[in-house]
């Protein structure tokens, strides 16, 4: 006897609620659903059901046995889908959001690369810094940057990238260096809005965690805007590696306080669920963890980047 098939069988009882709706959805007779039950039974040696003429319900055994049977049954499902997945052609509409600096600096130039190694894919991209809700919002997939990902979202860490205090030498010169956290509350600050710790800067020194409430001259929901703040000799910034390392290398801001250090963060693709990726989606974040694995990441590197090729979350 077909174990998987009394298992179905006997599931699509309970599900159903009767030995006749569940020989209409299986297409099968009341009489081959009866003698697949009674099979597994003695099989077995316990009774899964107490029947009545009235209803169905089920023994103690037969409670555990249905759960466990549910749970194999969609493992299988589960596993034929996935294969089904990876087989099946890579097409149609993504829907993407990243986060708006990150998104025009490292993400624009990969968009052309992936289109010609997957013409039948479209990509829908949409950059805000705002967090998103892909479900709510009909997000195939999203780019993050953060200390942990959603814990309701499957995530695949890309790279990190670590929070650097600067300014401009210009800057510098006109009202001094800052050599303590706590000397920030006397300086020009330009504050990036979405931080969850607002205006409060927290950093990492020798003798632990020090917090310093800052009073920003400038508040802006834009890395770009506390950047260019920054080059204009406006005041200290606290931003992202990937996003001032160029200015760093350069010489046109100076990382202060180093000893200090700030938070780090991954950049992570997150989506939905595990289960059904669609080839369209699976490709593409293949595709954006290979690419930040490669080679040419080495340059990222020198501005702050750490990848992470093999690490999933």
């Amino acid at each position: 006897m077909d174990r998987f098939l009394e298992m179905q069988t006997f599931s699509a009882v309970i599900d159903a609620g009767s030995f006749v709706k569940a020989a209409d959805g299986l297409a099968m007779s009341k009489a081959a659903v009866s003698r697949y039950v009674g099979d597994l039974e003695a099989r077995l040696g316990v009774r899964l059901l107490h029947r009545t003429t009235r209803r169905l319900s089920l023994t103690e055994e037969g409670r555990v046995f249905y759960a466990r049977c549910k749970e194999l049954l969609a493992g299988v499902d589960e596993a034929e889908a996935e294969i089904t997945s990876r087989s099946g052609a890579a097409s149609g509409l993504v829907r993407v959001n990243a986060p708006v600096t990150f998104g025009i600096r490292h993400l624009a130039p990969l968009w052309g690369e992936f289109r010609a190694r997957y013409p039948e894919v479209t990509l829908d991209v949409t950059l805000a810094d705002r967090v998103v809700d892909l479900v709510d919002e009909g997000y195939d997939l999203a780019i993050r940057i953060a200390t942990l990902p959603s814990c309701t979202l499957i995530s695949k860490r890309l790279a990190s990238t670590r929070m650097v205090l600067c300014a401009s030498p210009q800057y510098l010169e006109a009202h001094g260096v800052p050599r303590h956290p706590a000397d920030l509350a006397g300086h020009a600050v330009i504050s990036y809005s979405y931080w969850s710790t607002k205006d409060e800067w927290h950093f990492d020194g020798a003798q632990g965690r020090v917090s310093v409430r800052t009073t920003p001259c400038i508040h802006t929901n834009n890395g770009d805007t506390c950047r260019a703040a920054a080059l204009a000799h406006q005041g200290v910034i606290l931003q992202p590696t990937f996003l001032v390392g160029e200015d760093l290398a350069a010489g046109t801001l100076v990382e202060l306080m180093p000893e200090f250090r700030s938070i780090e963060l991954g950049i992570y693709a997150v989506y939905p669920t595990r289960k059904h990726v669609s080839p369209k989606v699976r490709v593409l974040i293949e595709f954006l963890a290979e690419r930040f694995a490669q080679t040419r990441m080495t340059h990222l590197r020198q501005l702050g980047f750490e990848i992470l090729c093999n690490s999933t979350g």
